[in-house]
């Protein structure tokens, strides 16, 4: 039996449609025996069913889920456990015992925010801005290939890279660093899994080697879409009436998939959310290692 969980970093990822990688559990006897980490290539919830059917996976297990990709994983033969969240060693130890229970599509429990999603599509569809932005809302969803840009060469596209990392504003703020967490970060090089300008740096890079790059907007997380910011009503919205500026929570598309917004705005009767990724319209910069490759 093969399981796939959605996966980030040693933990179950929360947004089934956006996940950049899968961890793959071979199991026999009711025992993990293997598990490898595998990219979604940036296909997204449409296609993502039939990547696992193609993997040969019986059962996923997420975070929140939409109707529609829950349709498509039926129809692919894939069973669905939603709902989990932690480590995924852990949760798929949970699922082998039968102590992981599924609460299907949802999206209410991430990050423990109390934050009810609701019927709120009907008032505000959400998914069309969702899509004009998408090219800046998460590490890397465009990769390689994103409208006229050229795809990237070197000679680690392809490969599974492990790389230590530190990030850095222009004023020397850092944002993040996998030195800190004390683990690398995997991820295969040119599968549009990471920012492009980071893919870029990685490609041709040898093993050892440690580079400085600085990184346009464009190179990034792109420029902030206005279309991404928008106002609704109080009343359409269960739940929001809790919610103050500056906020990060999570809504659902047409099609029941979360997307991560921050509260700009709020008075008596509409409440203003930014769908743009926090580091939309930062130049960044980033020193790379070059850990692994396999």
């Amino acid at each position: 039996m093969k399981i796939a969980v959605t996966y980030d970093n040693g933990n179950v990822f929360q947004h089934f449609g956006k996940t950049e990688f899968f961890k793959v559990y071979e199991v026999e006897d009711n025992k993990v025996v293997s598990s490898e980490v595998i990219g979604s290539n940036g296909t997204g919830h449409g296609a993502l069913a039939g990547l696992l059917a193609d993997q040969n996976v019986d059962v996923l297990i997420c975070g929140g889920i939409g109707g529609g990709a829950q349709a498509a994983l039926a129809e692919a033969g894939v069973e669905l456990c939603a709902g989990a969240e932690g480590n995924t060693d852990q949760v798929v130890e949970a699922y082998l015992k039968g102590e992981l229970v599924s609460t299907g599509a949802n999206c209410d429990h991430h990050h423990g925010e109390e934050h009810s999603c609701g019927d709120h599509e009907n008032g505000h569809s959400c998914g069309d801005h969702e899509e004009e932005h998408s090219c800046g809302s998460g590490c890397g969803s465009c990769g390689g290939g994103c409208g006229s840009q050229p795809a990237i060469t070197g000679r680690n596209v392809g490969k599974t890279c492990r790389t230590h990392y530190r990030g850095t504003f222009n004023d020397g703020t850092q944002f993040d660093s996998s030195y800190d967490r004390g683990e690398p970060l995997e991820f295969i090089c040119g599968a549009g899994q990471m920012i492009r300008g980071f893919d870029a740096a990685v490609a041709d890079m040898e093993v050892g080697q440690v580079v400085d790059v600085h990184l346009m907007p464009e190179e990034a997380y792109g420029m902030p879409d206005p279309n991404a910011i928008f106002t609704m009503e109080i009343a359409q919205l269960p739940g929001s009436e809790e919610l103050e500026a500056g906020q990060q929570v999570y809504l659902s598309n047409q099609y029941g998939q979360p997307f991560p917004v921050k509260v700009t705005a709020k008075d008596e009767k509409t409440i203003t959310f930014d769908a743009n990724h926090e580091m939309a319209g930062k130049e960044l910069n980033f020193r790379i290692e070059l850990v692994e490759v396999k």
